[in-house]
């Protein structure tokens, strides 16, 4: 397992993030503690979870089977109810007695909402931080602009900035490849990507044309059955090239992901022993960027940008600035 950093932390963190949400609910405590050790011996020490996942339970189990191991990982937990000064404080208290644990390395607010007050929350987060109940503090979801203003209102104040944005990215939702990925690179944000598999379209379970399986998140799901409808073509070429290879396509989706200069940790959860087993080994190689712009074209999932400027013979002469990685230089 690579470690990689943490955004501008300066922590070192396992490039794969062990994702929780099954915890207790496709899977029981006996076989979370497996995946858990099994993580634990394959090199992974960033651990994501929130109490919204069981309803709490997910903590709870976390707590029980990290006993002994807690010095060995870097755990995130996030907002529940609301984001307001009150709810912050209160969720993290309820957190940590759920989790067993003093503190938690990083803690996130969950989604942004119609008329939230950012200065409010970056307050809130400031005192969970000095209060050492969270190390680093972080969100998920916002949009680069969002992230952007908070941590201007952080630094005017002397408050502890957000250090990462957790983000949905995968070939078929490439959203955040407009803004928040160049954000990352030249800002030092730390990236964790949730679904890389396309809430398990990537995992070569399903077929174009076929009923998913039964057992299957697709009943329950709109997204998947539209996904499976809109990509069904690109899905049997994207499967097939990973037979080619000798990869799992779970592997090839979650590698994809990684390739990224952008990307921290691909957040990867497991409700078995033998699908960590599986997911383990995404990490164990990596692509060309021949194979990962042919994977990329495989899909039709661009976000278009308006405004693509071409200019012969000037320097200014490139197209798509808001999802270019190069636009600043490293030194």
């Amino acid at each position: 397992m690579k470690y990689v950093e943490f955004g501008s932390t300066g922590e070192k963190v396992s490039e794969m993030c062990l994702g929780t949400m099954m915890f207790g609910q496709r899977c029981d405590e006996a076989e979370a503690d497996r995946i858990l050790g099994a993580a634990i011996e394959r090199g992974v020490n960033s651990i994501d979870t929130a109490p919204m996942y069981g309803d709490g339970h997910t903590e709870e189990i976390l707590g029980r089977i990290i006993k002994g191991k807690r010095d060995q990982l870097f755990i995130g937990t996030k907002v529940h109810k609301g984001i307001d000064s009150q709810s912050i404080l209160e969720s993290i208290d309820e957190s940590l007695a759920r989790m067993r644990t003093d503190y938690v390395d990083l803690y996130m607010i969950h989604w942004p909402i119609e008329g939230m007050r950012p200065r409010e929350i970056m307050e809130a987060l400031n005192g969970v931080v000095t209060q050492g109940k969270a190390r680093y503090v972080g969100c998920c979801n916002y949009p680069a602009w969002l992230f952007a203003h908070s941590n201007a209102i952080a630094e005017r104040n002397g408050w502890p900035p957000l250090v990462c944005n957790q983000v949905a990215y995968n070939v078929i939702e490439r959203g955040i490849e407009i803004e928040l990925l160049p954000q990352a690179v030249a800002e030092e944000v730390a990236i964790t990507a949730y679904r890389p598999l396309a809430s398990g379209v990537l995992a070569g379970k399903y077929e174009a044309g076929r009923h998913p399986p039964t057992d299957s998140r697709a009943p329950a799901d709109t997204r998947i059955l539209t996904w499976l409808a809109q990509h069904g073509d690109s899905m049997e070429r994207f499967n097939q090239y990973a037979a080619e290879r000798g990869v799992h396509p779970a592997q090839l989706a979650v590698t994809w992901v990684r390739h990224s200069p952008g990307i921290t940790s691909p957040i990867v959860g497991a409700s078995s022993l033998s699908q960590l087993e599986t997911s383990v080994g995404a990490f164990e190689f990596d692509l060309s960027d021949v194979e990962y712009d042919t994977i990329t074209h495989m899909f039709e999932t661009e976000v278009k940008e308006e405004g693509l400027q071409r200019f012969p013979d000037k320097i200014f002469n490139f197209p798509r600035l808001r999802r270019n990685l190069n636009l600043t230089s490293s030194e």
